[in-house]
């Protein structure tokens, strides 16, 4: 019996030693696949001395140079539309010929400049993109789809990157699907070709915007109208100031729903019933045109009480001011003294022409004689509010007996009216366009798809500008670099790491390695002490005293510590985020910084002397 309980106790230990083991393959597994996932690329630091000093001040740090290894993303599933510009081509793409529609002849052409070429700052190696030249001119390229885009059954992705390399001060870097209709020629692309969605951002002034804009067709009168989502609710300043490039993506699923993501992040979601201006579906009811407010229509609410009648007492014509009557002139007060003077010193000048310029007189001064004096000149009492004032008297308001309320035209049915619950069936699109005007240069486009599966665009983006996420990221200053590189445009922010770095450390020495104490000595007694029970009993209690003081201590001394690390934080991120840029904010954050220090070494200096 006990050989067979031995015998399952050593098959129970072996098992367990198994599923160890598979646990641990399978987290291996799954680091793997994980690292795989994320980082399809070698990454080999190559930092050198020279490259260590040179930070530029728009926020590209050169302290290490990447070497990658890039491979061209190629879509996991069914595409619609997808575009590297990996080859150095535009061979797909069609410069539009025409020329815009009421606009100067001088600027009326689409002769806009593009190119392929890599990203100014943190390229990578392989990969490239297709970039707005030029300033101040029209630009217009499009590129048919490999297949049409019917909007039916299945959702809609489309998604891209664009870095606004040189920044952007008035200009749009959206793109177009193109209506799939017979007259569609993309060598006639113009402003007003027919689209059917516009998505991207857009700015100008320090208007920034995510346009998301669908046409959508009145099944009356087959006329097209322009829909506009609402705006993102979040700040897109810093996507087109960061000169770092991003990604916008579009998701439209057949039940009527929209989300826009930039960076893979949602910055905004809603229905294509709900939440567009215009609206989809018209109202069904109207105001009537022809209804107009009868002429004895009372809208007053209030009127002025007609038996209300004016106190005799009251005295309209009291001024609201008047002299204080209390009031004395001051001693000293010079009356016969004027209060200006004309300068003695002054002397007409050569060319000074009476004739032309009328008589000379010399310029007027303060009095002298008044410098010393309470005043010059003839003295007036002031001016005090008057206690009898009450001004214009006016009836009391009472509610109005013949009130009518605010008139209205009455409703009729509209005769507009129309019900489409799927706006999500648009007209369906044939090509990708970018039609564009701006005032700055080199903007980046890459990696455009177009498909049906979220997944898929996922898989796209994870190839394609993930991989210029990680390498940015890794180009950027350390912490230290950026403080360093602020405090060169900002000398004050000295001030500021000081007391956040320096002052801690003095405090630390100061009571890390005190001033060395006296020796004590022991004294030798003659005499026996005697106990005392009470002596005994107030030392105990002054010692549990002192030890509630000190943990109290301790727990505001930990406090005051988080404190300082939170007060560190905020110098960091104010010199990041370049906010304090007054001297009242320097001060404040002076002191701001300051107080948990202060603190800190109260305590410490209250435990100091308990203990002593």
């Amino acid at each position: 019996m006990a050989d067979e309980e031995v015998e399952e106790v050593e098959e129970v230990e072996e098992v367990g030693e198994v599923e160890e083991v598979e646990e641990v393959e399978e987290e291996e597994e799954e680091e793997a696949r994980v690292e795989e996932e994320e980082e399809e690329f070698e990454v080999e630091s190559k930092g050198t001395e020279d490259s260590k000093g040179e930070a530029s001040k728009d926020g590209a740090d050169a302290n290490v140079s990447f070497q990658v290894t890039y491979k061209t993303p190629v879509p996991t599933g069914e595409v619609y539309f997808s575009e590297t510009f990996d080859d150095g081509t535009m061979d797909r793409w069609q410069l539009s010929k025409t020329v815009k529609e009421d606009a100067d002849d001088d600027i009326a052409k689409y002769d806009g400049k593009w190119a392929v070429e890599s990203l100014k700052e943190n390229k990578v190696p392989g990969d490239q993109g297709l970039v707005l030249k030029s300033r101040a001119k029209h630009h217009a390229i499009a590129a048919l789809l490999d297949k049409p885009f019917i909007f039916q059954d299945d959702p809609l992705v489309m998604q891209y990157e664009v870095n606004f390399q040189d920044g952007i001060d008035c200009g749009g870097a959206y793109i177009k699907l193109l209506s799939d209709t017979n007259s569609l020629d993309l060598e006639q692309f113009h402003d007003r070709t027919p689209y059917t969605i516009m998505f991207g951002p857009d700015k100008c002034g320090e208007d920034y915007k995510l346009h998301f804009i669908f046409r959508h067709q009145n099944p009356l009168n087959k006329d097209l109208e322009e829909k506009h989502a609402k705006r993102a609710d979040v700040d897109l300043k810093k996507f087109y100031t960061d000169k770092k490039t991003h990604l916008y993506t579009l998701l439209l699923n057949p039940d009527n729903s929209y989300e826009m993501f930039i960076d893979q992040s949602s910055v905004s979601r809603g229905s294509l019933l709900h939440d567009v201006v215009p609206p989809v579906n018209p109202a069904k009811e109207i105001d009537d045109p022809n209804d107009s407010k009868p002429e004895d229509w009372d809208e007053r609410a209030k009127i002025p009480d007609p038996e209300a009648v004016k106190p005799e007492d009251w005295d309209e014509d009291a001024p609201a001011k008047i002299e204080d009557p209390d009031a004395v002139k001051p001693e000293g007060w010079l009356d016969d003294e004027p209060e200006f003077v004309s300068d003695p010193n002054a002397e007409k000048p050569d060319d000074w022409d009476e004739e032309m310029d009328g008589e000379w007189e010399a310029p007027q001064i303060p009095n002298p004689a008044c410098e010393t004096a309470p005043g010059c000149g003839q003295w007036k009492p002031p001016m005090i509010n008057n206690p009898q004032y009450k001004g214009k008297w006016k009836a009391p308001l009472v509610d109005n007996p013949n009130y009518q309320g605010v008139w209205s035209p009455r409703k009729i049915d509209n005769p507009d009216y129309f019900e489409d619950l799927q706006p999500f069936r648009m007209m369906p699109v044939k090509a990708l366009g970018l039609e564009l005007w701006s005032m700055t240069s080199d903007i980046y486009f890459d990696n455009f798809i177009i498909t049906s599966h979220k997944e898929v665009a996922d898989r796209w983006a994870s190839d394609s500008w993930g991989l210029k996420k990680l390498v940015a990221s890794a180009n950027e200053p350390g912490v230290f670099a950026q403080l360093l590189m602020a405090a060169e445009e900002r000398p004050w922010l000295w001030v500021i790491y000081i007391l956040t770095v320096g002052l801690p450390i003095g405090l630390a020495v100061l009571f890390c390695w005190p001033k060395k104490a006296d020796d004590d000595y022991v004294y030798k007694k003659v005499d026996q002490p005697q106990a005392d029970v009470e002596d005994e009993e107030e030392e105990e209690e002054e010692e549990e005293a002192v030890a509630d003081k000190e943990e109290k201590t301790a727990e505001a001394t930990g406090k005051h510590r988080t404190h300082i690390a939170r007060s560190l934080s905020v110098a960091i991120y104010l010199t990041r985020e370049k906010q304090a840029a007054s001297v009242g904010v320097v001060l404040d954050c002076i002191f701001f910084f300051s107080l948990p220090f202060l603190k800190l070494y109260h305590h410490l200096s209250f435990r100091c002397i308990r203990k002593s």
